[in-house]
């Protein structure tokens, strides 16, 4: 699957979950999806627990992370806010 088609499965609309990307179709953002495999949750675990969802999902979550990254901005890796 393409960057642009990945991609394409988020989606940002103020109308849902107050315009925060998230999983097209779904409630679920990105950054809630990322939380749960930085926490240690599996991607099977995931698609097991949230049906509807599909691998290329959480593949696309890890892609507007890396996107978001190319940039240079202040990432706050201590947990500590500037």
């Amino acid at each position: 699957m393409t960057d642009r088609q990945l991609l394409e499965r988020i989606v940002l609309d103020p109308k849902i979950v107050c315009g925060k990307p998230a999983i097209k179709g779904t409630r679920r953002t990105v950054d809630f999806i990322l939380n749960l495999l930085a926490h240690g949750t599996t991607a099977a675990e995931i698609l097991t627990e949230y049906e509807g969802l599909a691998e290329e999902d959480i593949q696309a979550c890890l892609l507007v992370a890396a996107k978001a990254l190319e940039t240079p901005t202040s990432v706050p890796l201590t947990g500590e806010t500037a």
